[in-house]
């Protein structure tokens, strides 16, 4: 066998893990798996007509991600938000996005292109416009990822990229919240990251990200158990 089918058959298992990834992260995310469920590997198997080396290979890619946690003899578990989880998830993205807001205002400054974060803003809008609460939470998650590509930083979006599903599922959870409060939070670190002061888009950054702090919890409480 050649080199090239060889590398044409591991290319191909490798796009269909990921499109197997993709699904389960959606499905966990809409609440079709349960939080703290066995994730069902032989009905995903049967649903996607897969068979279970590439669901296998999926696996690793939801645990890298926060989606499930593996456990011996017990296989993949759909992991659970607590107090401790959404504060970290908080506390990670100030991390990155409140730095990357300041580069981005850098590269803006110096000629870099908003084309990205424009394009995200009118389709968040859009989003919001429709009120459908999965395609807001994308779109939401989708502006701040075009936030971190303005800072052209590349291990910045590596690093984002390995957060943003779960920013979606905690925005998609906390769906109830003010989609129109987060979007005009969104023009504001638009329009900061525009004017090109690294200091004022780093301060709007962090102001948006912190504020919905509380709110989560608040929103999250019964799912916590303190409701």
């Amino acid at each position: 066998m050649s080199h090239t089918v060889v590398t044409g058959a591991a290319e191909s298992r490798l796009s269909l893990s990921r499109h197997i990834y993709s699904t389960v992260r959606e499905r966990i995310i809409l609440g079709q798996y349960r939080q703290g469920s066995r994730l069902p590997e032989k009905r995903i198997g049967e649903e996607l007509d897969v068979s279970r080396v590439p669901l296998r290979e999926a696996v690793p890619l939801l645990e890298r991600d926060g989606f499930v946690h593996s456990y011996p003899r017990r296989g993949a578990v759909v992991a659970r938000w607590d107090a401790k989880a959404i504060d970290d998830l908080f506390d990670a993205r100030l991390s990155l996005e409140v730095g990357a807001a300041r580069y981005a205002a850098r590269q803006v400054s110096r000629g870099g292109s908003m084309d990205a974060l424009n394009v995200a803003l009118k389709e968040a809008q859009r989003m919001v416009e429709d009120g459908d609460a999965y395609a807001i939470a994308r779109s939401s998650t989708a502006f701040h990822e075009a936030v971190v590509e303005t800072s052209t930083n590349d291990l910045m979006v590596r690093l984002m990229q390995t957060i943003s599903g779960r920013i979606t599922w905690l925005f998609y959870l906390t769906s109830g919240l003010p989609a129109e409060e987060a979007f005009h939070d969104h023009v504001l670190l638009r329009d900061a990251i525009a004017s090109g002061n690294d200091r004022v888009a780093e301060s709007v950054a962090y102001a948006h990200i912190e504020r919905d702090r509380q709110p989560t919890f608040e929103a999250m409480r019964e799912q916590l158990g303190e409701g």
